[in-house]
């Protein structure tokens, strides 16, 4: 087993070029755990965690419904964002600037074999950090993602979360509102859930904007701590 994770921040990149980069390291794990069982070796297979800014984009899960997506192609051109259909759970989502998106590429056999573990340990991964600037983040039943004064009138949603996993290889991840411009969000039914309010971390706090670099650092500090990894940083050559 093997529980080193090289962690890349990709800085802001267009989230097609972000997926077909995920899609390579996903297949890379796939291929190498093949091989392993080919030959009957360790599963040494190795584990990434990319962090990444993404240009305006709406996303769609595999079992999502479009008509949650409230705008035209013509209103997406004249917003400055994109659209994509892709293959992982949950329905439409929005990626932006200064939102912090995460994509763990991990084989589980690594860790553990337990996809609800697994999204649950993400999910305690953003309560944790935002409880290091005095937020009481926690999970509503039947939703996925991080929300805030869940059971009451004002809840809010800080944090969306959609993996897609085979053979217990993990893509796709979660999209943390730090700095986010929330007016894009009233262009969409957020995960499809009619009714509940998107928030972000600098509004909560009532700052103009929050530090990126430092929320990263606390989201990986308390991944390594819950997933018992250790991680490498991959630096640019």
């Amino acid at each position: 087993m093997n529980n080193l994770v090289q962690v890349e921040d990709l800085g802001r990149k267009n989230y097609k070029e972000s997926w077909e980069y995920q899609e390579s390291l996903f297949k890379k794990i796939l291929d190498c755990k093949v091989k392993n069982r080919r030959e009957s070796t360790d599963n040494n297979t190795p584990n990434y965690f990319l962090l990444v800014e993404h240009p305006h984009v709406y996303t769609l899960g595999k079992s999502g419904d479009l008509s949650n997506l409230l705008i035209s192609k013509e209103k997406l051109n004249e917003i400055g964002a994109t659209y994509y259909k892709i293959n992982r759970g949950g329905d439409i989502t929005y990626h932006g600037p200064g939102q912090i998106v995460g994509y763990p590429v991990l084989d589980l056999e690594n860790f553990f074999t337990d996809i609800h573990k697994y999204l649950r340990f993400l999910e305690e991964m953003v309560i944790l950090t935002l409880s290091e600037y005095g937020l009481k983040a926690e999970r509503s039943e039947g939703e996925t993602g991080v929300w805030l004064d869940v059971g009451t009138p004002f809840a809010r949603k800080i944090c969306a979360m959609g993996v897609r996993a085979s053979r217990w290889v993990t893509m796709h991840g979660f999209a943390l509102n730090v700095n986010s411009d929330l007016g894009y969000f009233d262009y969409m039914i957020p995960c499809g859930i009619k009714g509940k309010a998107v928030t972000s971390l600098n509004v909560e706090l009532g700052k103009a904007e929050v530090n990126l670099a430092e929320v990263k650092e606390k989201l990986l500090k308390h991944f390594a701590q819950l997933f018992e990894a250790e991680l490498h940083q991959k630096t640019e050559v």
